[in-house]
């Protein structure tokens, strides 16, 4: 029997609740700006699943691998009580039609994807559109996740290449999520770019993310924040209970801010910082 006692257990931290979790989610990147083998997935889990909530499969990924494959990585996930997204793939599959994007949904299903993500920060996806396809996926039985960006044409490191970004006004932001949980969406992704991304932490927007955290709950969102500064100041600012969106090789780190283990100067202010030596 594997001991599950935690080591050096009387250190006080912030526990996490168990699993399964609905607000503190924390979903993680899988294969794309880095790969994710079957074997690296299975020990990240072994060793960090109690903090891992869910796992992303990013720009399509499982397109370039073996339905044998695909299969293994979802297993390994949900073993561990880990849920798995599709990412944004439907914007690409929407270029070749409805029907595609039918066959996709299917095959979502059939492979046993729990979370299909539905964005259109590359493609420019009618918001009737993009509602019908969350209608869609919630029918099916799978949970629809629909991302929401302040930039248009954003995504995937385009920013790179020579690409100019569009911004969009913060109350298309909110009549797009207004429409997405009428439709029957519980939680929506906030697309990092143009709101923390590649910015200094002075043109952070993040009057846009109060404003939306003031009118929909930060329960309702997960937010992109894939570098360690924006994960802190969403922890400063809403807590443990925040739905992040993170890199796989982030885990670590951000588990150490939230349980308030390391890291944080709030854990050492205010205390007495004193080592007596017991008298034999």
């Amino acid at each position: 029997m594997k001991s599950t006692r935690k080591a050096f257990d009387f250190v006080k931290i912030s526990d996490v609740p168990p699993k399964p979790r609905k607000i503190g989610v924390i979903e993680i990147r899988g294969p794309y700006y880095t790969p994710t083998t079957i074997g690296y997935v299975n020990d990240l889990l072994e060793m960090w699943g109690d903090y891992i909530d869910g796992f992303k499969f990013a720009g399509g990924s499982m397109r370039l691998l073996s339905v044998d494959m695909v299969k293994s990585i979802l297993k390994i996930c949900h073993d561990h009580d880990v849920y798995v997204s599709t990412g944004g793939f439907v914007e690409r599959i929407i270029v070749q039609g409805t029907d595609a994007v039918d066959r996709y949904l299917e095959e979502c299903k059939s492979l046993g994807f729990d979370v299909v993500e539905i964005s259109s920060g590359l493609a420019p996806i009618p918001l009737d559109d993009k509602v019908e396809i969350v209608k869609q996926v919630k029918n099916m039985g799978m949970i629809p996740k629909p991302e929401i960006s302040l930039m248009i044409g954003s995504g995937a490191g385009t920013h790179i290449v020579g690409y100019k970004p569009k911004l969009r006004g913060v109350e298309d932001l909110m009549k797009e999520a207004r429409a997405h949980l009428k439709a029957g969406a519980h939680i929506m992704m906030l697309e990092s770019e143009g709101i923390t991304e590649d910015l200094p932490p002075n043109k952070w927007r993040t009057d846009v993310i109060k404003k939306l955290v003031s009118e929909f709950g930060f329960e309702s969102w997960m937010f992109e924040s894939s570098d360690p500064p924006v994960f802190k100041w969403y922890l400063k600012n809403f807590g443990s209970n925040v739905n992040l969106f993170i890199d796989h090789s982030q885990i670590v780190e951000y588990t150490a801010w939230r349980t308030k283990l390391w890291g944080d100067p709030e854990i050492w202010k205010g205390k007495t910082l004193s080592y007596k030596p017991k008298n034999d």
